[in-house]
């Protein structure tokens, strides 16, 4: 890579340029990493031991997991269907889906909260079922599943695009069913895209904030307890829960990247 660069000076310019994005993500994460673990670990320390924040980032990762899980379950029929059909109004359902990613997600907050309020359209309904969105897991999980599943269902959609259809005719000519091509051909051959597509539906919903913070307060994630500590303790009480959530999910991810080449080399 480096001998390529020095005989190509636009190389060199784009390398450049590159550099700083990843410079200034580095510094932004690194500055917070070096004042709170070198220059104030008591803090970090205590926020390990506190029950409230591992609890908080717990849900979190559990929540998001479950999210995710929808994504793949119904993403993946969409994104067949998609990849594979021209239909009337397939443009409309494609922009449909990637609303989500558009539109400011205190926006999506307030358009769930009306439609799963306890008063609301759907959310009236499912609260005679047992099932209450508003200051609920479940509400949470369903603010991550709408910011979320776009990402996993464009993953998914591209990876199936990839995949020669005539492979799955060829196996109807030889027997098998519909199912039976999509479930032996198409699935294992965009296995690839769709873990790549859930690690990023994943990561989505951990990020969320805005549709979560209107919808579900409580019971608070890590990113709304750590607004909660900076409005009550300012850095001191917020910088060492962003630390740990950032090292856990870097941590994650890390493992998540290297299954999925390990998967990709197999």
């Amino acid at each position: 890579m480096l001998s390529e660069i020095r005989r190509n000076p636009l190389l060199i310019i784009f390398f450049i340029l590159g550099m700083v994005i990843v410079g200034y993500i580095v510094a932004a994460l690194s500055h917070m990493l070096y004042s709170q673990l070198v220059l104030n670990p008591g803090d970090f320390i205590a926020v390990i031991k506190d029950p409230v924040v591992l609890e908080s980032i717990w849900l979190t990762l559990y929540t998001s997991l479950i999210s995710t899980v929808l994504a793949v379950i119904l993403g993946i029929p969409l994104a067949y269907i998609l990849a594979r059909y021209e239909f009337y109004g397939k443009d409309i359902i494609e922009a449909i889906v990637d609303i989500p990613i558009i539109i400011p997600h205190t926006v999506a907050g307030i358009a769930l909260f009306s439609l799963l309020m306890r008063r609301g359209a759907v959310g009236n309904a499912f609260s005679k079922l047992g099932i209450v969105f508003q200051d609920n897991i479940w509400g949470i999980v369903m603010a991550m599943f709408f910011v979320s599943c776009p990402f996993f269902v464009g993953t998914a959609r591209e990876g199936f695009k990839s995949v020669n259809p005539n492979l799955e005719r060829v196996a109807r000519t030889l027997g098998a069913s519909q199912w039976e091509s999509f479930y032996q051909i198409a699935l294992p051959l965009t296995f690839r895209h769709i873990f790549s597509g859930a690690i990023m539906s994943w990561a989505r919903g951990i990020s969320e904030f805005g549709a979560i913070i209107i919808i579900a307060y409580y019971p608070m994630i890590a990113s709304t307890l750590i607004l909660a500590r900076f409005n009550t303790n300012g850095l001191q009480g917020s910088q060492p829960i962003a630390v740990l959530l950032i090292l856990v999910c870097f941590v994650t991810f890390v493992v998540l990247r290297l299954i999925s080449k390990r998967g990709k080399r197999k």
